[in-house]
């Protein structure tokens, strides 16, 4: 009997444990000595000999000290599609990149910590899925490096479905909509001319489209030095950079983003309310340079 009430109070804490369980939005895979394209190129390949698909790549903040590199896999992007509310969102993980003191820190988005966020109740219905990829990412970088330790905050993996910074902040369920179309086609049009003209300084980083369920994703990286990435990563820290680019996520005819509010917390999450608060007008911005995107031009708008 005393071996039983024992077994059933290991079985507690173990279950106490498990729902307290804190994650990290990144994991370091380790540092190299080597240059940030010989890095970037050992990644590409590590990552095309797993079946992963590359996305694209850009360095934030226009600086060549830092690197991303998007990628996806067709088991994730077929899954993540299901949950409607803009769960295409979690299509797209992220290696990051930054040279500082002769070394290169290599990284990438913890998809445990993404999803659960992302696709918030739905992530249990998928969750073997979701493990799956993770295990063979983590397989995939150990010919990168072998530390992958996670960093960057934390949030405790229960309250990732309904994370917000603080009382009165956005959550995921609040996205700010950038713009009405009169069709999907109308807003892939748009949307896809303004990227090409480089639109408010910016620079189509990737593109993810769902023809059939009509959503696609943009990965937007936000040039201009005095309201883009140049004068918010440094005051908030670019050892996260995995989380850039930012997104821009067309479904139907609307076009909507993560409120700066929520998404810039949800990367950052261990920010200080003191810091936040130097970046107090990043989000206003991000929101209107990501609304001039999906602007229709003049000369269209006249001809309708």
């Amino acid at each position: 009997m005393k071996k039983i009430v024992l077994i059933i109070i290991a079985l507690v804490g173990f279950a106490l444990n498990s729902s307290s369980q804190e994650l990290s939005p990144y994991i370091e895979i380790g540092k190299s000595n080597n240059s940030i394209q010989q890095v970037s190129e050992d990644v590409l390949a590590a990552l095309k000999e797993n079946s992963f698909e590359i996305l694209g790549s850009y360095h934030p903040a226009n600086k060549s000290s830092l690197k991303v590199i998007v990628f996806t896999r067709s088991d994730l992007k077929n899954t993540v599609i299901k949950v409607a509310d803009r769960g295409a969102l979690a299509s797209a993980f992220k290696v990051g990149m930054v040279k500082k003191d002769g070394a290169v820190t290599i990284s990438y988005t913890n998809p445990d910590y993404i999803l659960r966020a992302y696709l918030r109740e739905n992530y249990n219905s998928y969750k073997s899925v979701f493990e799956k990829f993770s295990t063979d990412l983590k397989t995939t970088f150990s010919a990168i490096g072998n530390d992958f330790v996670p960093f960057g905050g934390t949030v405790e993996a229960d309250k990732l479905k309904k994370y917000h910074y603080k009382i009165m902040m956005p959550y995921f369920t609040d996205p700010v909509t950038l713009n009405e179309f009169s069709s999907f086609e109308e807003g892939l049009r748009v949307i896809e001319s303004n990227l090409k003209a480089k639109k408010g300084e910016t620079l189509q980083v990737y593109r993810i489209l769902y023809s059939d369920e009509q959503v696609a994703v943009f990965g937007v990286g936000l040039r201009n030095k005095e309201e883009g990435e140049a004068y918010f990563l440094p005051k908030i820290g670019e050892e996260n950079i995995a989380a850039m680019p930012y997104e821009i996520i067309l479904q139907g005819k609307t076009a909507t983003m993560l409120h700066g509010k929520y998404r810039i917390a949800l990367h950052w999450p261990d920010l200080t309310m003191g810091t936040f608060m130097k970046i107090m007008s990043t989000p206003g911005d991000i929101e209107d340079t990501l609304k001039g995107l999906c602007e229709m031009a003049k000369s269209d708008k006249n001809s309708l």
